[in-house]
């Protein structure tokens, strides 16, 4: 389920395995609503990613940003993708939402931020076509499946970087929570998620620029919620979205 060459970033294509069924019709048809402020949404179940604009919530964002802690990025030695459990997998043990619904984690993102949201015949979790307004560009995709890595899920800290910051020393239940965690989840562009990488916010941000307070956001708040630090140019450059 990993894209060539992605395999050691964290960061994830959508394309899909068989599920065995129809895929050219639809059942329901779903609308994931309008973006919403990551300060807003503190545990990542509500849509999209809003852009930080007023002075009072960048000052909010600077804020919560201040309070991450920092050190140097460790090696990668050791690092796989597989030891954050498989791709997407419903059954994580720490209770993170959406997991045990019985729909897993891709589709339950891709239900939470597409519009227009169509599924297969006889499922109302696996997404056949939608409509993604992309944070990271600013472009709207009209998504099939059949065309599964134009959208992509990125690990907005990515597995890799986690991984290096100090989850090569959890147990692997924890790991598992941080991959699959929708607070750490977002439906992107496939060819933006890919320039990633394993980057942190100091060598790689979003291109739309309207958007990267709210990123350094949502990469304070993954950070926080499990506790690992991110290195000190990566939280100087977070700050400096944010107005800092």
């Amino acid at each position: 389920m990993l894209a060539t060459g992605l395999a050691l970033t964290g960061c994830e294509n959508l394309a899909p395995p068989s599920d065995g069924g129809p895929s050219d019709s639809a059942a329901a048809t779903a609308g994931g609503g309008r973006a919403v402020n990551p300060l807003d949404n503190p545990d990542g179940t509500k849509p999209g990613l809003a852009a930080v604009t007023s002075p009072a919530d960048r000052a909010r964002a600077r804020s919560l940003i201040e309070k991450v802690a920092t050190k140097g990025r460790g090696p990668k030695t050791g690092y796989d993708r597989d030891k954050f459990g498989y791709a997407w997998m419903d059954s994580v043990p720490g209770g993170v939402p959406f997991a045990h619904n019985g729909c897993d984690t891709r589709n339950d993102l891709l239900k939470r931020d597409g519009e227009q949201v169509r599924f297969r015949t006889g499922s109302n979790c696996v997404v056949i076509s939608m409509t993604l307004r992309d944070p990271y560009t600013g472009k709207t995709i009209s998504w099939r499946k059949s065309r599964a890595t134009a959208v992509q899920i990125d690990h907005v800290m990515p597995l890799s970087y986690d991984w290096q910051m100090g989850a090569s020393r959890w147990p692997k239940g924890k790991r598992e929570d941080i991959a699959n965690d929708p607070l750490n989840l977002i439906p992107v562009d496939g060819p933006a998620n890919g320039a990633k990488g394993d980057s942190g916010p100091a060598t790689w941000l979003p291109p739309n620029k309207r958007i990267r307070c709210a990123y350094s956001v949502r990469f304070a708040q993954v950070s926080l919620k499990y506790d690992l630090p991110v290195t000190a140019a990566d939280k100087r450059m977070m700050l400096k979205q944010c107005g800092g």
